[in-house]
């Protein structure tokens, strides 16, 4: 029987990467996206490369919609691996702070909707007694940036919420990984007009992706220079940090 797996947003970006790196023979892949002709280009690509593809256009903020959808594709084939990636990251225009409506569409998409692929796909793993879950954080996630308080925000929940899910669902067989990239080549990054150090290319992430996923780790972060700058900047106080980050660059 084939190996299930789901993967949200998936129509570009890290999410296409991630489906052409899990795309082999013996695996249904379940692909969700906002744009429906590079979701049905990226489905087309994965048959090419001798794996099954099932693509529909849900918006992740669709709480039943979701639930649905997921349930279909784990009764169609069994679900061993989903994959939460869906996010988006909004310009402030040289002002420094997302607007309102940005900063609650981040919230809502970046947040809800990875409780919204995570909880029906606990149901499903818990109901065949295992399997891998995957929620896509950020080092921005480590260190809240004035160019993009939101964004930060919703980085930090999903990394800190997929940590606990971790420990909690242990004992249900169903592993639990949080990856933390750095800067990556996807349309969300292409948007920004300052420089990115350590910028990776997606299909090299999602290798680096997979391999962690495959091990079950419980957090991976690449590049490993931009992690530990994030790290460090998480660590010292605010106080020392403040100044640092609020000459950063604002996006475009």
């Amino acid at each position: 029987m084939a190996r299930g797996i789901l993967i949200t947003g998936a129509s570009s970006g890290l999410g296409r990467a991630l489906a052409l790196a899990y795309a082999e023979p013996g695996v249904h892949l379940f692909l969700t996206g906002r744009d429906p002709g590079r979701l049905l280009a990226v489905a087309d690509e994965v048959r090419r490369r001798g794996a099954e593809a099932t693509q529909r256009e849900v918006e992740v903020t669709d709480r039943e919609g979701m639930a649905a959808w997921i349930g279909q594709a784990d009764a169609l084939t069994p679900l061993r691996l989903v994959i939460a990636n869906a996010g988006i990251s909004a310009g402030t225009g040289g002002r420094g702070l997302e607007s309102d409506e940005e900063t609650r569409r981040i919230l809502a998409v970046n947040i809800d909707g990875v409780v919204n692929t995570v909880l029906p796909a606990i149901d499903c793993l818990r109901r065949r007694g295992g399997g891998r879950i995957v929620l896509m954080s950020s080092l921005a996630g480590f260190r809240g940036m004035p160019t993009a308080s939101a964004y930060c925000a919703s980085k930090a929940a999903v990394r800190v919420w997929g940590e606990g899910l971790r420990g909690a669902l242990a004992g249900d067989g169903i592993g639990v990984t949080v990856i933390c990239p750095g800067f990556v080549e996807t349309p969300l990054t292409a948007v920004n007009r300052f420089p990115m150090p350590f910028l990776m290319s997606a299909d090299r992430a999602a290798a680096l992706m997979r391999r962690a996923i495959d091990s079950n780790r419980a957090r991976f972060s690449c590049p490993w220079p931009m992690a530990a700058m994030a790290w460090l900047l998480a660590a010292l106080p605010p106080g020392l940090t403040d100044y640092l980050v609020t000459r950063l660059p604002a996006k475009g």
